[in-house]
C-alpha cells in the first residue's frame, strides 16, 4: 500500500510540475509585460518630479496628494482639486453610461441572434464582429464626420426641415460618449449572446402558457438565466472606456477630457511624472474594484455560466 501511496504522490507531483513547466512561459510573459511596468509606474508614483520631466530619486508622496488635493504656490492653503475631480467624475459618469446604452442595445441584438436557426447565428455573429477589422482610430474619424456641424447627421436633419442650422454634437460628451457606445457595442454582444444561446426557449414557451405578460419572461426568466453575460459584458465595456484616450482626444477636440488623457498631459505637456503614475494607479484601482465586482456576483450566480 505504501509503494501505491508514493507512486500516487510521484505522479501528482510530476502532473503538478509538468503545468507549472507549461505555464511558465506565459507567466514570464506576464511578469515582464505586465507586473513590471506596473510596479514602475507605482514607484514613480512615490518619488519627485524632475524639472524638465523624469523623476528625482527621493520618495515623496506629494503626486498622491496632488490626485484629490492642490496646495497653492503662494500661500499654501489646501483646496480640493476641482479639475481632477471633475474628469474623473466625467470618466466614470461616461463610462456608466456607455456601459447603459450598450446594454439597451445589445441586449435585444444578442437575443435576436440567439433565437435565429443555428446555421444562420454565424452570419450574424460575423457581421457584429466585423468592426473589430478596423483600427479604432479610423472608426472615430468616422464618427467625426457624420456628427460635425457639415456632417450627414447635421445634413439630413436640415434637409427634413427638422433644424435650421447645424447642431453642435461634435467636441461635446454627446460626441465621446456616442463614439464609446459605437466602439464598445461588440464587447457586450457577444458575452450575452454566449449565454443566451445556452437557454433552453421552452422555458420561455412554458412562461407564455403561464399567462406571464413579455415582461415577466424578461425578468424571471430570461435575465437571471443571462446575469453572468450581463455582468461580463458591462465589465468589458465599463473598463475600457474609463481609460479611453483616443475617443476623447478625436471626438472630445481636447476640452472634454477624460482620465486617459489628463494622465497622457502629466506625462507629456505636464512634465509631472509623478502625478501621472498616481493618477494611473488611481485608474488601476478603480478597475480593479470593478474586476472584483464581477467575480463577486458571478461566483454567486453558480449556474456555470460564469
Amino acid at each position: 500500500m505504501s509503494t501505491a501511496a508514493e507512486a500516487a504522490a510521484t505522479a501528482k507531483s510530476k502532473e503538478v510540475r509538468d503545468r507549472w513547466l507549461l505555464s511558465a512561459p506565459a507567466l514570464l510573459l506576464i511578469a515582464l509585460a505586465s507586473v513590471g511596468p506596473l510596479l514602475i509606474v507605482l514607484i514613480y508614483s512615490f518619488l519627485a518630479p524632475g524639472a524638465y520631466g523624469d523623476v528625482k530619486w527621493q520618495f515623496s508622496t506629494e503626486a498622491w496628494f496632488n490626485v484629490f488635493l492642490s496646495r497653492d504656490i503662494f500661500d499654501g492653503t489646501i483646496s480640493i482639486a476641482d479639475a481632477h475631480l471633475s474628469i474623473l467624475w466625467r470618466s466614470i459618469k461616461l463610462a456608466v453610461a456607455t456601459t447603459a446604452i450598450s446594454l439597451i442595445f445589445g441586449f435585444p441584438t444578442a437575443y435576436f441572434i440567439a433565437s435565429r436557426p443555428p446555421h444562420i447565428r454565424s452570419v450574424w455573429l460575423f457581421l457584429i464582429t466585423i468592426p473589430f477589422w478596423t483600427n479604432m482610430l479610423i472608426r472615430a474619424f468616422a464618427i467625426q464626420e457624420v456628427i460635425r456641424n457639415e456632417g450627414l447627421a447635421n445634413t439630413i436633419l436640415m434637409k427634413l426641415g427638422v433644424i435650421s442650422a447645424p447642431m453642435q454634437m461634435l467636441y461635446t460628451d454627446f460626441a465621446i460618449l456616442l463614439g464609446m457606445a459605437y466602439v464598445h457595442l461588440p464587447l457586450m454582444v457577444l458575452p450575452l449572446y454566449a449565454s443566451m444561446e445556452k437557454i433552453d426557449f421552452r422555458l420561455v414557451e412554458a412562461g407564455y402558457d403561464l399567462y406571464a405578460t413579455r415582461f415577466q419572461v424578461l425578468r424571471r426568466i430570461i435575465i437571471p438565466l443571462v446575469k453572468p453575460g450581463i455582468i461580463a459584458g458591462s465589465i468589458l465595456v465599463f473598463i475600457p472606456a474609463l481609460s479611453s484616450y483616443v475617443i476623447p482626444r478625436i471626438l472630445g477636440g481636447g476640452k472634454n477630457l477624460m482620465i486617459g488623457n489628463l494622465i497622457e498631459l502629466q506625462f507629456g505637456q505636464g512634465r509631472n511624472w509623478p502625478l501621472g503614475a498616481s493618477l494611473s494607479i488611481t485608474l488601476v484601482i478603480i478597475v480593479l474594484a470593478a474586476m472584483l465586482y464581477y467575480v463577486k456576483n458571478a461566483g454567486k450566480s453558480g449556474d456555470g455560466h460564469a
